[in-house]
This record gives C-alpha cells, sequence and structure tokens, in this order.
C-alpha cells in the first residue's frame, strides 16, 4: 500500500511539472503590429483585436466620455478612440517640447470606421505604458551660433562704413 501510494505521488509530481512546463511554454504575450503591416493588410485586421505600441503624439483630445490620441509608432500615426479614464497616465506627448509617452494599446482595429466617418482607427480596450515621455531639451549648435555672430559682425562692420561715407 505504501509503495503504491509512492507510485501514485511520482506519477501526480511528473503530471504536474509536465503541465506547468507546458504552460510556460505555451504562454506567449501578444506581439505588437506595426502600423505598415496594419494599413497594408487593413482588410484582414478589420474588427479584430489588435496590439499596437507607439509615441504619443499631439494633444490628447477628449470627446465627452472618449479622447482621441494619435500614436506613431515610427512609421505611420493612427488615431486611437479611448475611453477618457484610460488617458489619465498620459502626462507627455510628442511634439517640439517632448518626448511623448511609448504605449501599447490593445485595441479592436477599424479600417473604416462607422462610427468615425470612415476613418481608420482602433478602439482602444486597454493602455500600457511602456517607456515614459520627457521633456526635451534643445541644444544650441555652437558651430551655428558662431556664425550668427561672424555675421551679425561683418554686418555691423558694413552698416558703420555706409554711415561713414555718407557723411
Amino acid at each position: 500500500m505504501k509503495k503504491a501510494v509512492g507510485r501514485w505521488s511520482l506519477v501526480v509530481s511528473i503530471l504536474f511539472l509536465l503541465v506547468t512546463c507546458g504552460l510556460g511554454l505555451t504562454t506567449a504575450f501578444a506581439q505588437p503590429i506595426s502600423s505598415t503591416e496594419l494599413i497594408n493588410n487593413a482588410k484582414l485586421y478589420d474588427g479584430k483585436v489588435v496590439v499596437y505600441e507607439g509615441e504619443i503624439i499631439g494633444d490628447v483630445m477628449v470627446r465627452g466620455e472618449f479622447a482621441w490620441v494619435n500614436i506613431n509608432d515610427g512609421s505611420n500615426a493612427i488615431g486611437i478612440w479611448i475611453e477618457k479614464n484610460l488617458t489619465r497616465d498620459i502626462i507627455y506627448t510628442g511634439s517640439y517640447k517632448s518626448k511623448g509617452e511609448w504605449m501599447e494599446i490593445t485595441g479592436v482595429f477599424h479600417r473604416a470606421c462607422l462610427e468615425h466617418g470612415g476613418d481608420l482607427d482602433i478602439h482602444a480596450q486597454a493602455i500600457r505604458k511602456i517607456k515614459p515621455g520627457r521633456p526635451a531639451i534643445e541644444k544650441l549648435n555652437p558651430g551655428k551660433r558662431n556664425l550668427t555672430l561672424i555675421l551679425l559682425g561683418g554686418l555691423c562692420l558694413v552698416w558703420i562704413l555706409r554711415l561713414l561715407k555718407i557723411k
């Protein structure tokens, strides 16, 4: 009897390990789809849940309980229709003054959305911040600054010489 229980527990342990390892191997995260892939194969993805990621650019445009945000993955920007409460984590949007948040959007892709006048968009179901945005600090180009000072000096010299010639 004791031997049978030992074998039984060994079999259960092996099955547990196989199932656990099998689940670990089959668990996969959705890979983001590029904007080029979505645009070129719009019919294929129409009405399907997609994962798309990129930098939020422009403004968050609130429309009642929802908002529009544009996400640029480096090739194209796609409009995202999102619940207003999901935008509260968006602090920086891409502009000349800041680098926008890098977000992952999970939502339903529409190649010609009937709700929004036939535009290509994604209706977001979930949003996740991948990389935070930050203010963009522009540095002065020393070469351009020196060239500007030289040209300004030349202009002043021409102006002074012209004043002396008139007298």
